[in-house]
């Protein structure tokens, strides 16, 4: 991580140097998708594969919008209350799993489901939420725009910006902890793990509630830079999808994989809104879902995991392998 620091004065000077706002607003997506991307590899690393983290995104992003709309509460407090919330449910559905060790593909399913259920849950709420049409916050004269978090696309980098730097030192602090161990000793053999005195129900919480609480917080951000909110941009199984395809491909095992894989990610949605328009509606998660299977079987440890692989075995001596890690 000692590249973080420069890499991070490096892009916080971007919108000083006035780049197209293109190029400010695809900035943004990326670093917020990658903030979603961290959270969910923080649990697939270990064998918690999440199939359902677009639910986190929009209780976080709807329950900001609600308190601003109903209650006139500025995003700087709903921020935290809706990930506090979003953090929550995650536990709370996490928990029963945990504790009758419902583990692999069958884990991923209840993932996949708690996510539909948040969507449809959206989508009926429609008097409140605005249902499959969206809703829009609340706007504000520009004097008040600090307030609600309302500002340009150069206020909302640096706010992605630090969002991101916390993501990969939540990924740090927890990587050299001895959480990571027990986490590691329990995506080998759970059973094994509690007969050394390790507190499986208990790690795998707490894994999953930072997961959660960084999605959540990527959802905030999200719907607060857009102006827009929409079930299925931001609680259907097509960001699920695409946050599951950006860790994959990028590299799960690695900090800067997620941040990658949404550059990718991103990059890919792009250049498919500009090819074929809304010829195309869809094709983006269709893509994701091929290119994800591809990944998976050809390149598992992800495009950042195979540099890196490469690189160790570039500086290990001559005549030796390389340690893979």
């Amino acid at each position: 991580m000692k590249y973080l620091i420069p890499l991070l004065l490096a892009l916080a000077c971007v919108p000083l140097l006035s780049p197209p706002d293109y190029f400010i607003h695809l900035g943004v997506t990326v670093l917020l998708t990658a903030v979603a991307g961290t959270g969910w590899a923080m649990m697939g690393r270990y064998g918690l594969v999440s199939f359902g983290h677009g639910a986190f995104l929009g209780i976080g992003a709807y329950t900001m919008a609600l308190l601003w709309n109903m209650a006139g509460l500025t995003p700087w407090i709903g921020i935290p209350i809706a990930v506090a919330l979003a953090a929550l449910v995650g536990v709370m559905l996490g928990y029963p799993c945990f504790r009758l060790k419902v583990v692999g593909h069958y884990f991923a399913l209840v993932t996949l489901a708690a996510g539909e259920i948040v969507r449809i849950l959206i989508t009926a709420l429609r008097d409140y939420t605005g249902g499959s049409l969206g809703m829009t916050p609340d706007r504000v004269p520009p004097e008040q725009g600090l307030l609600a978090m309302q500002f340009d696309k150069a206020g909302f980098w640096w706010l992605a910006l630090l969002a991101w730097a916390g993501g990969l030192l939540a990924w740090w602090l927890l990587d050299r902890s001895m959480a990571s161990k027990a986490l590691a000793a329990i995506s080998e053999d759970e059973d094994a793990a509690a007969s050394i005195g390790i507190r499986v129900t208990r790690e795998k919480l707490r894994v999953t509630l930072i997961s959660t609480a960084l999605a959540a917080l990527a959802g905030t951000l999200m719907a607060q830079y857009r102006m827009y909110l929409n079930p299925e941009s931001l609680a259907g199984l097509g960001i699920s999808l695409q946050i599951v395809f950006g860790a994959i491909a990028g590299g799960m095992y690695a900090p800067l994989g997620p941040t990658v894989g949404a550059i990718i990610t991103i990059g890919l949605e792009e250049v498919l809104r500009i090819a074929f328009g809304t010829e195309f509606t869809g094709g983006a998660p269709f893509i994701y879902g091929i290119l994800l299977v591809l990944f998976m079987i050809y390149l598992p440890r992800g495009i950042v995991g195979i540099v890196e692989r490469k690189r160790r075995s570039a500086a290990a001596p001559l005549g030796l392998p390389a340690v893979a890690k």
